[in-house]
């Protein structure tokens, strides 16, 4: 009878002494700080190794989506697993360990997946070996730590090998853009004269989109040189606007440009300044919103995965129409049309002009956020402090969004339709992706 007391006292010593220690750990990883600091070493790779805005945002989106299907396996009662809902993917079907922390495992599979996905691997290792050494010394026990970083990286290699079949390899080897003389078509600009940038993208699988053609905007007006015809008169606009423009229009204009392509001449040396892509600021914009309203890291991870997705199909369709309608930029036109000498406020960058990628990107993202945070939310973005700009404040992100979208015109580097037709896109696309896919369970 002593010896049972005895044990009974033992078994409930190691029971309490368990729970203390999963308690001395459990809040190491509470809110999204850990995965926001990823996120920011994944812009600075994309920025390093100069992905254009559809391949950053595929980077995203997949880092992101690694991250949150931990999420879902891990608390099944509040969030549910988007493979299996997501265009061409399967249900993950693995058993999750008992031993694990699941906020670790999670940015686990964020730094696994992203890591495969970017050109400097070392630089991605460098940041998840100091975090992880960080959360070391935060107590989180070896076993622990080391099942947690395990599970993580299996579903890691699942999202990887979702990842490989959206044809993205493939087209690295498509042909080349080839320059058209047709009157109206898009011509490399100056300074760089770049070819065009990922003229086959509507090629990729969507994740949610139907086709790259799902929603296809409005046509830009039909292309002519008679001073009397719209298209000269949209032309007109831009030339004028920039004739006149304020300091305030001016610093829109700089704040949006988030054009990774941007060369600098000086002299007989040309020189590249890297930029955050669009996408990376609107993933900027939903960290900054997470820690804003208080999220903890499940709801953090959720926000930039559905951001990212959003952001990807708002690419693909894009990039549909541009190679669809393959128009002129203004810089092209108003130097053979109207004066010679222009130069717009922004770096053309190197696509064709209808839609306006800002435009779309930015409506569906902010569709996206408003739906997760309210469109009430004031947001202090600091996501361009680090490259040199200061803060701009916004009472919702519809405000961020229309300014985004204007900020092309200001910048002289697309017609109004371009963002008008690209504004009705994006919000379209944002829609559709919460009619088709959803992250919590029904109730």
């Amino acid at each position: 009878m002593r010896l049972s007391r005895v044990l009974l006292l033992a078994l409930s010593f190691l029971v309490i002494y368990s729970c203390q220690e999963k308690q001395e750990y459990s809040q190491v990883i509470s809110d999204g700080t850990y995965f926001q600091r990823a996120q920011n070493r994944i812009t600075e790779v994309i920025i390093h190794d100069i992905f254009s805005p559809p391949v950053a945002a595929r980077i995203y989106s997949y880092s992101s989506l690694a991250a949150y299907e931990v999420v879902a396996a891990t608390d099944p009662e509040n969030y549910v697993s988007l493979m299996g809902q997501l265009n061409g993917s399967q249900p993950i079907d693995l058993p999750v360990p008992q031993n694990i922390y699941p906020p670790l495992a999670s940015l686990a599979a964020y730094y696994h997946v992203g890591t495969a996905l970017i050109f400097s691997e070392e630089k991605m290792h460098e940041h998840r070996d100091a975090v992880f050494a960080e959360l070391k010394k935060k107590g989180i026990p070896e076993d622990i730590f080391e099942a947690s970083v395990a599970y993580g990286q299996v579903i890691g290699e699942r999202i990887r090998d979702y990842s490989k079949k959206d044809n993205y390899h493939q087209s690295r080897s498509f042909p080349k853009y080839s320059v058209s003389t047709i009157a109206g078509t898009w011509q490399p600009t100056p300074p760089a004269y770049m070819e065009a940038v990922e003229p086959h993208w509507n090629k990729i699988r969507p994740f949610v989109l139907d086709s790259a053609a799902q929603f296809k905007p409005g046509p830009p007006p039909a292309f002519s040189t008679d001073p009397n015809s719209e298209f000269f008169q949209r032309a007109k606009e831009v030339y004028e606007i920039s004739q006149s423009m304020t300091s305030e229009q001016k610093d829109i204009a700089n704040f949006w440009d988030c054009n990774p392509y941007k060369m600098n001449v000086k002299g007989h040396v040309m020189f590249a300044t890297k930029k955050i892509t669009p996408g990376g600021h609107w993933m900027g914009i939903a960290s900054i919103a997470s820690a804003a309203a208080g999220k903890d890291w499940k709801a953090t991870v959720e926000a930039l995965t559905l951001t990212a997705i959003s952001l990807n199909e708002a690419f693909i369709s894009c990039w549909d129409e541009k190679y669809r309608s393959k128009l002129v930029r203004p810089e092209t036109f108003i130097n053979q049309h109207i004066d010679e000498n222009w130069v717009p406020l922004l770096q053309t960058p190197p696509f064709p002009e209808h839609t306006s990628g800002h435009s779309v990107a930015s409506n569906a993202a902010s569709y996206t956020l408003t739906q997760l945070f309210g469109d009430k939310l004031h947001l202090v973005d600091s996501t361009e402090v680090a490259y040199g700009l200061p803060v701009r404040e916004f009472d919702s992100f519809s405000e961020a969004a229309e300014e985004a979208a204007i900020s092309r015109f200001y910048g002289g580097i697309h017609y109004l339709p371009a963002i008008e037709e690209g504004g009705k896109q994006g919000k379209q696309v944002g829609e559709l992706i919460w009619k088709k896919i959803s992250t919590r369970p029904k109730k």
